[in-house]
């Protein structure tokens, strides 16, 4: 009876132990707001410069970075629904590599972005681009890496999503 107790206890202790480590730590003495782990959350991100994060668009490293910092809450992928918009400079980084070659100038040159595309698409990341942009460009629905949706322009786009209650992501 008493191993029973003390069993129980112990696996009692382990598993708050394990909730405590799992946790965001707070510096000491200071509360540390995290978002509801069950909760359903929403968000658009205008990607419209070519600046560069890591050797990558600044906007998809930053987007990938939002689904680490909810995974650290507890917050898994099946509970975000997010939109990434790239629009003007930004929509060369959806290209697939023979295009990337001509925008570049370079006939070796690969898109690095075609990775970390792919790695969004498959946590369920709805990747649009800006069809405006493509049309001044001469670009066609073949030169935009494959699961990347064609949107009407990025600012109408942006703003039906942010009617849709999408939380607004900018400055990239």
């Amino acid at each position: 009876m008493r191993i029973a107790r003390f069993l129980s206890a112990a696996a009692c202790l382990f598993a708050l132990a394990s909730a405590v480590c799992a946790a965001p730590v707070a510096p000491a003495g200071r509360p540390m707001l995290t978002v509801d782990a069950r909760g359903h959350y929403k968000a658009v991100y205008d990607i419209h410069s070519d600046e560069i994060a890591a050797g990558i668009s600044k906007g998809l490293y930053y987007a990938r970075g939002l689904y680490e910092a909810f995974g650290k809450q507890g917050v898994k992928p099946s509970q975000l629904d997010v939109h990434l918009v790239l629009h003007g400079e930004a929509a060369q980084f959806l290209l697939v590599d023979d295009t990337w070659q001509q925008v570049r100038g370079d006939p070796f040159a690969v898109n690095l972005n075609a990775k970390i595309v792919q790695d969004l698409l498959d946590l369920g990341v709805h990747v649009e681009i800006c069809h405006s942009v493509m049309k001044a460009h001469g670009w066609t629905a073949a030169d935009v890496l494959p699961g990347v949706t064609l949107v009407h322009d990025g600012y109408t786009r942006l703003i039906k999503l942010q009617n849709d209650g999408y939380a607004y992501i900018g400055g990239f």
